[in-house]
């Protein structure tokens, strides 16, 4: 089984909003997840999105790959905190509230869902039962 994955870090963006999107595509095929990003409504699905074509080019350039994207699946997918920049933002009367502008680091897994193995044996035919005599009523 194939994987591949793919991290953006630095995005600048709360972990606890990214998960929110993160949470849609998790176990989903590529082309669905692509599909959910593209229409999210959340500014953090473009950003997911980049993440999830990288993946998918990162497990394409692997060994052993068969070349079908259709077998690829969002395995797992995540959002760390990362950094948070400390600002300062003026108040009235000379005072001062600090300002948290959080980042993320998003990482997403896509790995391939393994073939259906088929029955290598002779094909099983289901036995047919005798058929049911029918009766006749009479009808006087």
């Amino acid at each position: 089984m194939i994987q591949g994955e793919a991290t953006a870090k630095y995005v600048r963006t709360s972990a606890q909003k990214a998960g929110l999107v993160l949470d849609l595509i998790r176990g989903c095929d590529v082309n669905k997840a692509t599909a959910l990003l593209q229409f999210s409504r959340k500014h953090v699905a473009r950003d997911i999105s980049k993440v999830l074509r990288s993946a998918i080019a990162n497990t394409q350039q692997k060994e052993g790959f068969g070349g079908d994207v259709e077998r690829l699946y969002v395995s797992a997918c995540y959002a760390d905190q990362g950094p948070s920049m400390k600002r300062i933002r003026p108040a009235p009367m000379g005072r001062a509230f600090r300002v948290v502008k959080r980042t993320a680091h998003l990482t997403v897994h896509v790995a391939e869902r393994p073939q259906a193995i088929s029955a290598t044996g002779p094909a099983k035919t289901p036995r047919r039962r005798a058929p049911k005599a029918k009766v006749a009523a009479a009808a006087k």
